[in-house]
């Protein structure tokens, strides 16, 4: 299917989407005035950055139908949980947070529960709460986030479960009211999809195939934002170094980061996720080149062990990676470089652990994201031999912890005494005086302000790293 055919299914959709929310606005504000109260929804996160973007659509959408929302999910009509499914656990909270809400529904009849994202995608999940989980009156999924309005319109006006998974989809709706989190940052996605097959991960099964939007949409989107006051934009996408591969006319991440960088008041640019197979020189130059570009770089390793990254099918191994950090460090010394690792995938070995921790203390990577491995069904990885025994897991994952410790408090504290900008995200919640914020390498700082601050760019002295944080005060 062409560019053009897809763009224009696409706006047909959203215009058809834009009239059921229409409609929806509608049927709310005649139930208040017909004496009822007007509704509350509570939207809850599970996951990823690109989930976090998803939750701020669906509450864009909500809000402009006539919704409160709400922080407490006790004083709602409306509750949605939009959930992830890249670990076991994620799925047993969502399912034990279904089994609480039984209680809600038996105070309040008329609350509606809808549970969407990554997790039913998956027939088998969808399937069990068909069968086990009567509280859920609202499914969809990951491909069809989009058709929100109309089916929540369906649910309400029909009194009766609505669920509608579609499989895939070309269609790339994103012109639908969003709330954002931050009035001044946000995300942006780029691409949807993975092509990578890493055999642990369910992603590419569940969010489909690598689709990348067209950069004018991307860029017109960014314009908006800035127009809005947002600061800080960061482009999401399962595999953003592969940003463009799609395109009839293909372009390079590292060229549409640049165009970003181009646009009036945008001041930081962040990116997540990414492969190290993808990374190219030619993305290392640009965010060299480009100060609008966050100092922060987050690289899933996964693993040190050659053999378990071949059986991971990542395509590099341990000296690959490291000559790419060895580069990006080159080009960039300031940055901030961080990672994911999991550990006790099936068959690994002591001698493949120390591989990895050796990678650890060769890489002084700022921060490491650590996942004991989780065995997902429908995976390569799922039906291997020798899954590894829990103790052992979880001794590896103790040493591993130690070692990223020593690591990265080593690595954050290399800024103590430096002046750096820092965005201000909100005061403190548990200091009142002091307001938290982010240097460009992502790390946290506490310092003195009030809520005046928030939203702006400060110059703070840091002062005193805590580990992988610091407290500094305002410079003059």
């Amino acid at each position: 299917m062409t560019e053009k055919i897809v763009r224009e299914k696409s706006q047909e959709e959203e215009k058809r989407q834009l009239g059921f929310l229409k409609e929806l606005s509608d049927y709310v504000e005649t139930r208040v005035a017909e004496g009822h109260p007007r509704p509350r929804s509570y939207v809850e996160t599970f996951g990823c950055q690109m989930n976090a973007r998803d939750s701020e659509k669906l509450r864009g959408i909500l809000s402009e139908a006539g919704f409160l929302e709400t922080e407490d999910e006790k004083e709602a009509d409306l509750i949605i949980y939009n959930t992830c499914t890249v670990r076991e656990n994620a799925d047993l909270h969502v399912y034990g947070r279904l089994g609480r809400l039984v209680g809600y529904k038996k105070k309040n009849p008329d609350l509606l529960v809808g549970v969407c994202g990554c997790m039913m995608q998956e027939k088998q999940v969808v399937d069990k709460i068909r069968r086990s989980y009567p509280v859920v009156d609202l499914v969809f999924g990951t491909h069809n986030l989009f058709t929100f309005p109309e089916l929540l319109l369906r649910t309400l006006r029909g009194k009766k479960r609505v669920v509608e998974v579609w499989d895939s989809t070309d269609e790339m709706v994103e012109h639908l009211p969003v709330r954002r989190k931050y009035a001044f940052k946000t995300g942006i996605n780029i691409m949807y999809g993975c092509n990578n097959f890493c055999s642990y991960c369910i992603v590419p099964y569940v969010r489909g195939r690598e689709r990348s939007r067209e950069p004018e949409a991307i860029l017109e989107e960014v314009r908006h934002f800035a127009a809005d006051g947002v600061k800080e934009i960061m482009l999401l996408g399962q595999n953003v170094n592969s940003y463009g591969k799609t395109l009839e006319t293909p372009m390079t991440f590292a060229q549409l980061l640049r165009e970003v960088c181009r646009i009036d008041g945008i001041e930081r640019v962040r990116f997540m996720s990414s492969h190290p197979k993808d990374l190219t020189d030619e993305l290392i130059d640009t965010i060299a080149a480009e100060p609008k570009i966050c100092r922060h770089y987050h690289l899933p390793v996964q693993s040190g062990s050659d053999r378990i990254l071949k059986e991971m099918n990542r395509r590099y191994t341990h000296a690959a990676y490291m000559a790419k950090v060895k580069k990006i460090r080159e080009k960039i010394p300031a940055i901030s470089i961080t990672t994911d690792i999991i550990v006790g995938f099936p068959g690994e070995t002591e001698e493949d652990f120390e591989e990895t921790l050796r990678l650890v203390h060769e890489a002084k990577f700022d921060s490491v994201f650590t996942f004991i491995y989780s065995k997902r069904t429908g995976t390569p990885a799922a039906a291997m031999p020798d899954q590894i025994e829990d103790g052992v897991v979880h001794e590896r994952f103790d040493r591993l912890m130690e070692a990223v410790k020593e690591e990265g408090e080593t690595a954050c504290a290399r800024f103590t005494g430096q002046t750096m900008d820092v965005l201000v995200e909100e005061v403190n919640k548990r200091t009142p005086d002091l307001v938290t914020g982010r240097i460009s390498q992502n790390l946290i700082v506490h310092f003195p302000g009030t809520a005046a601050d928030v939203g702006k760019i400060v110059p703070v002295r840091l002062d005193d790293c805590r580990g992988f944080y610091y407290f500094g005060t305002r410079a003059n």
